[in-house]
Parts: C-alpha cells; sequence; structure tokens
C-alpha cells in the first residue's frame, strides 16, 4: 500500500514538497527557506488541519499579515513616486492599487487556485479567493525571507501595472462608488432594486434596476446581488460617461 500512496502523492502540488517547491520558488522568485509556511498560505480552513498545539492551520492568518504588508509597500510607493499629493489623493490611489478586482486577476494570472488544499467545492469560492491567497502568500514570503522581498514581489507583479500614475487617477475601480457619488454631489435621488430573476441559468442568478431620479437608467443580473449592483452602475456610467467621468478626479 506504501508504493499507491506514493504515486497518489505525485499527483498533488501539495503533497509532493518537490513539484510543490519549485512551483513556488517561480512563482516568488526565490528559493522559499521554509516550504511548510507556503504550504500553509494554500491551505483553507475546510481541510480541518491543526498543529501540534491543536490550532486551527488554514491561510488566514497568513492573509491579514499579507494584506498589511501590502498596504505598507503601497505606501511607500505613492509616498515616494506623488510627492504633491495630499493624503487624500495618496489613500485613493492606494485603494485603486489594492483593489479586489486588481488583486484576484493576479492571483489568477499566477494560477494560484491550482495549489489551494481544500475539501470544498471548487464551484464555492467566489472570485476573492484568489486575492485572498494572494495576500496570503505575500505573508509567507514576509515570514520566510523579510520586508525586502515581499517589496520585490509586489512591485513585479501588482504595481507593474501602475507605473503611470496620472493614468491610474482616472481608473475607475468602483462605479458603484462612482455613481453614488454622482448622485450625492447633484442632489439627485437613487435606488438600487433588486427584483425576481427568471432566468434558466444552473447558478442562481440576481437581477437589479438602477434608478436615477424616479426612473431606470440601468438593469444587470449577475451571481451574487452586489456584483448585479456594480455591473448595473457600469451601464449607468456609460449613460451618464461626461457627466460622471469629471467625478473621477478629485
Amino acid at each position: 500500500m506504501n508504493w499507491f500512496r506514493k504515486i497518489l502523492n505525485k499527483k498533488s502540488p501539495i503533497n509532493n514538497s518537490g513539484i510543490f517547491y519549485s512551483a513556488i520558488a517561480k512563482i516568488i522568485g526565490y528559493k522559499p527557506k521554509n516550504i511548510e509556511l507556503f504550504n500553509t498560505s494554500f491551505t483553507h480552513r475546510s481541510v480541518n488541519r491543526t498543529n501540534d498545539k491543536g490550532e486551527i492551520v488554514s491561510y488566514e492568518r497568513l492573509e491579514f499579515l499579507g494584506d498589511a504588508i501590502l498596504g505598507s509597500v503601497i505606501a511607500a510607493y505613492l509616498y515616494k513616486n506623488a510627492p504633491k499629493g495630499d493624503e487624500g489623493y495618496l489613500t485613493q490611489m492606494r485603494s485603486k492599487i489594492v483593489s479586489r478586482s486588481h488583486l484576484n486577476n493576479v492571483g489568477k494570472k499566477l494560477n494560484l487556485l491550482h495549489y489551494i488544499r481544500t475539501k470544498a467545492a471548487p464551484a464555492q469560492f467566489g472570485d476573492n479567493v484568489n486575492g485572498n491567497l494572494l495576500e496570503a502568500l505575500i505573508g509567507a514570503i514576509y515570514v520566510d525571507s523579510g520586508f525586502s522581498s515581499c517589496e520585490k514581489f509586489i512591485y513585479k507583479n501588482i504595481l507593474v501595472d501602475f507605473d503611470n500614475l496620472e493614468q491610474l487617477e482616472n481608473k475607475v475601480t468602483s462605479y458603484k462608488s462612482l455613481y453614488i457619488e454622482y448622485c450625492q454631489k447633484h442632489k439627485k435621488t437613487f435606488k438600487f432594486e433588486a427584483y425576481d430573476d427568471d432566468g434558466k441559468d444552473h447558478l442562481k442568478h440576481f437581477s437589479v434596476r438602477l434608478l436615477l431620479d424616479g426612473k431606470v437608467i440601468a438593469r444587470a443580473r449577475a451571481t451574487s446581488k452586489k456584483k448585479a449592483e456594480e455591473k448595473a452602475a457600469q451601464r449607468a456610467f456609460f449613460v451618464l460617461q461626461k457627466e460622471m467621468q469629471n467625478n473621477i478626479k478629485k
């Protein structure tokens, strides 16, 4: 039976330390000192794994740490590269760089979900798991090799898309927030109104219509109410593009 277990383990990038080690080294750009840290950074709490102290082992603690390290690196980058920006400007720019959609895209690009250890069905995970794993990976890099290694990883994989801060100023990260801000600024009433979805999709969908001063300006449907609202706000943006575009720059 031992030889059979060895064959099974070779099929798993997590269980075979050699394959997993090589994959992680390629992703982070250096040879990890403690591969177990990175094993933890891909362990979902559904595995119900505990350490010798009886504590649950999952990527959530490393995710918390990685989030803080990421924020520090981005803050330092903006402080250095936007010397004329005030606190409000720097905060706004940081939120654009660390937006959930961007972190999710980076996680997908690095194919991090491929290495997750979980007993939950993949269909249960939303897009945010990609960004969560990315932050956990950053946390593992910090514990394994320090702040400098985190900086290199973040600059290479996250900040690479934001070398032009002027372009970033005009980047919309949340159409819903932009729409609400536009309505408040111009004293307009708005409402995101959910209604019954009659689609035949396998997955449950949510439908939302967006009202402006009592009139429907856009409709959208998605697999969550939040996504449907964002999509409706995006469609409203293109209807009111000239007026709303002026709100992007503070």
